[in-house]
C-alpha cells in the first residue's frame, strides 16, 4: 500500500483507515519514544502476572516514569505474593511513596498478595472475573495483567487508547469502558495487546490531548481528526 505523507492529506481527502497499515505507521511513529510502563517493565524482566498486576495497580493515576521508578525499587525487595505479603504495610508504603495514593495502594497490594497466597495457591488469577475480585483492581488493571502478564489477547483501554481511537473515527464512544467493547467487536485480535503498547506513547507525545501534532503525524492521511480543528 502506498504511504502518504502528512502534508498530502487535506480537507476531506482521507484514506480509509486500514488497520494493518495504521499499526505499521504507529510502530514507526513511536520508535525511540519512552515505552508504556507495563511493557517497559516486561522488557526489563518484570513480566510475571503478579509483577504486572502489582505494577498496573501502582500505575493508576501515576505517571509512567514514576511508575517505572517505583516498581523497579519495589521489586528489588519483593517479586512474589509471599515476599510482598512479608513486607508489611509500613515498609510497602515507604517503598511506593512516590506513587499516587501510596497508603491505599499498599493496603490493596498486601490484601491481594495475601489472597493469592492463601486462596489461590500462590498463582495469580488468569481471568477478568478473578482479577477484578481484588480490591483496587478494575477492568483496565485486569486487562493489562492478562495482556502483558499472561499474553492473553485483551484490550487495555486508558485515556490515550480512548482518545486516539475516537479521534481517528475508528470508534465513537464516550467512555473507556465503551471503547473497550467497541474495539473488541472491531479490532482484529492480533492487535489487542499491541494497541495499548503503541497508543500510550503515541498519545503522550504525538496525538496529545491539548495540542496534537497533526501536521507531522504519520497517520494524518487516515485520521478523521474528530474533535480536532483541521490543519494545513
Amino acid at each position: 500500500m502506498r504511504t502518504r505523507t502528512a502534508s498530502a492529506a487535506s480537507g476531506d481527502d482521507k484514506e480509509p483507515l486500514d488497520v494493518d497499515e495504521a499499526f505499521r505507521r504507529l510502530r514507526e511513529a513511536v520508535r525511540g519514544l519512552p515505552k508504556a510502563a507495563m511493557f517497559d517493565l516486561r522488557d526489563r524482566g518484570f513480566g510475571t502476572p503478579f509483577e504486572q498486576l502489582v505494577g498496573s495497580l501502582i500505575s493508576a493515576r501515576t505517571r509512567d516514569e514514576t511508575t517505572l521508578d517505583v516498581c523497579l525499587k519495589l521489586f528489588e525487595s519483593a517479586r512474589t505474593p509471599s515476599e510482598m505479603k512479608a513486607l508489611g504495610e509500613a515498609r510497602l508504603v515507604e517503598l511506593i511513596h512516590k506513587a499516587t495514593f501510596p497508603e491505599a495502594k499498599a493496603r490493596d497490594i498486601l490484601a491481594l498478595s495475601k489472597r493469592i497466597v492463601e486462596e489461590c495457591g500462590g498463582r495469580t488469577p488468569d481471568t477478568m472475573e478473578g482479577l477484578t475480585t481484588f480490591r483496587g483492581v478494575g477492568p483496565k488493571i485486569a486487562a493489562l495483567t492478562l495482556a502483558v502478564g499472561f499474553g492473553k489477547p485483551t484490550i487495555a483501554v486508558d485515556v490515550h487508547v480512548h482518545r486516539v481511537t475516537n479521534r481517528w473515527g475508528y470508534v465513537a464512544t464516550r467512555t473507556p469502558e465503551q471503547t473497550m467493547k467497541a474495539l473488541e467487536a472491531k479490532l482484529p485480535e492480533r492487535y489487542w495487546i499491541e494497541i495499548n503498547e503503541r497508543l500510550v506513547p503515541f498519545g503522550k507525545f504525538v496525538c496529545t490531548a491539548a495540542a496534537p501534532k497533526c501536521s507531522t503525524c504519520l497517520l494524518l492521511s487516515m485520521c478523521r481528526q474528530v474533535g480536532v480543528a483541521r490543519r494545513r
